[in-house]
Order: structure tokens, then sequence, then C-alpha cells
């Protein structure tokens, strides 16, 4: 009988490592708003680091968050470093395009889990404002894949994107 139960245990787990092999190479997670601003007007507060404290949820996470600024003031080239406790973990950061129309920003995460990301911030006129859309994507190593099995990227990182924009339009608006 324990056999049987040994083999049983063993079968899933060797089916959930397989599952997990199937996974994506990469993943995306997106969400978008409509901000009844201008671009220019959201602009700054995407493409500077500094700014980021009055709008990004992540900035929440400790209040005694150790922060680095670096390179140019803001835009391309500009740096920005974290370490904090667990929720908020640590990494760099660096703007590698700023323009009217996108800030990119490659992400390296060094805790809880190390990953090597690019967040994406797309700035596109419409009407009298501006639909901005908070993207994140990059590669899903075989860890990843199988984390993901139990849990969905989209989920653990999406909420936090909606309440980041929602922050983002009630700064811009005013």
């Amino acid at each position: 009988m324990l056999k049987k139960i040994l083999l049983v245990v063993a079968v899933i787990i060797l089916a959930i490592l397989a599952f997990a092999a199937t996974k994506p190479d990469s993943f995306r997670v997106a969400r978008t708003t409509h901000i009844n601003a201008p671009a220019a007007k959201i602009y700054p507060y995407l493409a500077d680091f500094h700014q980021w404290t009055m709008w990004s949820p992540f900035e929440k996470l400790d209040p005694g968050m150790q922060r680095t600024y670096g390179g140019a003031p803001s835009g391309a080239g500009a740096t920005y470093a974290w370490s904090g406790n667990s929720q908020a973990g640590s990494g760099d950061m660096k703007i590698t395009r700023a323009d009217s129309a996108a800030v990119v920003v490659d992400l390296h995460f060094t805790k809880p889990i190390e990953a090597n990301n690019v967040a994406e911030f797309t700035l596109a006129p419409s009407g009298t404002g501006t639909v901005v859309t908070w993207a994140m994507s990059g590669p899903s190593k075989y860890v990843h894949k199988l984390m993901t099995v139990f849990f969905s990227m989209d989920k653990m990182v999406g909420g936090s994107f909606e309440t980041g924009l929602a922050n983002l339009k009630t700064v811009a608006e005013r």
C-alpha cells in the first residue's frame, strides 16, 4: 500500500514538472487606463524615479526602504536601486528609453527572487487625454515556469499595476 501511494505521488510530481516545462519561455503582464491629461504632463512622473514615490504602489511596501538614485536626473540613463523588507525586496532599474511615446525600464530584481525584466510605459493620445499602458515582460526560466503552475504572474502583479495607474491618474489629473 505504501509503495502505491509513493508511486502515485511520484507520478503527480513528474506530471507537474513535465507540465511546467510546457509553459511559455516568456511572460507579459499589462494594464491600461485613460488619464485626463496630456502625455507631456504624465511623462515626468514616469521618466523621473524621484517622482515614483508619488504613485508607484511598490514604493509603499516598506516605509524604511533604502533608495539610491544615479545616472541622469531623469530620462534615459537614470538609475534607481532599492533595498527593502521581504515585501519590497531589492534590485535596481535603469531607464533605457524615454520619449513622448514611451518610457522603457530595465529591471533587475535580486530579492526575493532573481529576475531580469523590462517595464514599459506607453503614452498614446486619446481625445482630451492619454491612454497609459504599464507592461512588464521577461524570460521565464524553468523555476519561474514551475511557479506559474501554482501562481499566476498576471494575478500577482496585475493588481499592483492597476493601483499604480490609478495613483498616477490621480496625481496627473490634479
